[in-house]
């Protein structure tokens, strides 16, 4: 499985970008996929997932009511629309994939991802 994330830029504060996680490979819609981000000097850490069937979401405390996660299965493509951008979230944004669902501490946990792609820099200027 590739994953290739793509749609990051500078912004500034308050404004909005949507990325894409472009995923190829094996049976896209088996996959569960989140994305987590990395700010200088910081541990990686997760963002939001979305289920294979798009039905269920964990989303981290910091984004809830400014990010939304979405998947297209036919485009084999997970979107993240990033509303209301403020200067800590500024970062490198990775999408992965896991076959594994489980519960939030999962994804929080950040290290059980099957696939990770390269990753994409927002920033945000205040």
């Amino acid at each position: 499985v590739q994953l290739q994330a793509s749609g990051g830029g500078l912004v500034q504060s308050g404004g909005s970008l949507r990325l894409s996680c472009a995923v190829s490979g094996r049976t896209f819609s088996r996959y569960h996929i989140g994305w987590f981000r990395q700010a200088p000097e910081k541990e990686r850490e997760f963002v939001v997932a979305i289920s294979w069937s798009g039905g269920s979401t964990y989303y981290a405390d910091s984004v809830k009511g400014r990010f939304t996660i979405s998947r297209d299965n036919a485009k084999n493509t997970v979107y993240l629309q990033m509303n209301s951008l403020k200067p800590e979230d500024t970062a490198v944004y990775y999408c992965a994939a896991s076959d594994y669902w489980g519960d939030v501490k999962f994804w929080l946990a950040v290290r059980g991802m099957d696939y990770w792609g390269k990753g994409t820099q927002v920033t945000v200027s205040s």
